[in-house]
């Protein structure tokens, strides 16, 4: 059974049934799935590697692949574009492992029913407790640290702050995907050109 914060519609969770095994047999992750329709109708696709990192040649790969699948299943009845993304810094969070991965930066979560008289918590994550989601909010000037059971969220993902940017960047560079020289070559390119 796929979580709704993985596939929303039924069509989503169908598509989720097909390309899950195609995503992982290829070492990837599915992280969402949504099939939006407009003039011409987009499944937007977005997978991730188990230890983060995935790069526009995984896309590409993951969409041969999933391509592939979907020609011979054709759930779709209408002409669709295939768009196949990373989740991005500030990602929706779709698995209960995202929610442990991530605590300690902020986030922003969404419930269907209301909570205590809301639906909506932004605050830092913090951590999971069997099936329940951390969060420590600010309450009448204090922080209080509340627990949402995860079937009841139907929206959650990360804020982008400093303290994420300057993390997913030292994951980057710890895996080597980061070259720090590009960067001072280009801000002393544009300091110079300043000067004269």
């Amino acid at each position: 059974m796929t979580n709704d914060l993985i596939a929303k519609a039924a069509i989503d969770r169908r598509m989720a049934e097909i390309i899950t095994p195609v995503i992982e047999d290829l070492g990837f992750e599915l992280v969402r799935v949504r099939l939006m329709s407009g003039k011409t109708s987009t499944l937007q696709i977005m997978a991730d590697k188990a230890d983060g990192g995935i790069e526009v040649d995984d896309c590409a790969e993951i969409s041969n692949a999933v391509s592939a699948v979907l020609d011979v299943e054709d759930p779709i009845l209408d002409a669709y574009t295939l768009e196949v993304s990373s989740p991005g810094i500030d990602r929706p969070l779709t698995r209960l492992k995202d929610f442990e991965a991530f605590e300690g930066y902020e986030a922003k979560l969404e419930t269907d029913e209301l909570i205590d008289g809301r639906r909506r918590f932004k605050g830092e994550l913090a951590g999971i407790e069997g099936e329940d989601v951390l969060i420590n909010i600010e309450d009448q000037g204090e922080t209080v640290t509340i627990g949402l059971q995860f079937d009841w969220l139907s929206d959650a993902k990360l804020v982008l702050t400093d303290d994420l940017i300057k993390e997913m960047l030292r994951q980057r560079k710890d895996a080597g995907d980061l070259n720090e020289d590009q960067f001072d070559e280009i801000e002393t390119e544009g300091s110079e050109e300043e000067t004269k």
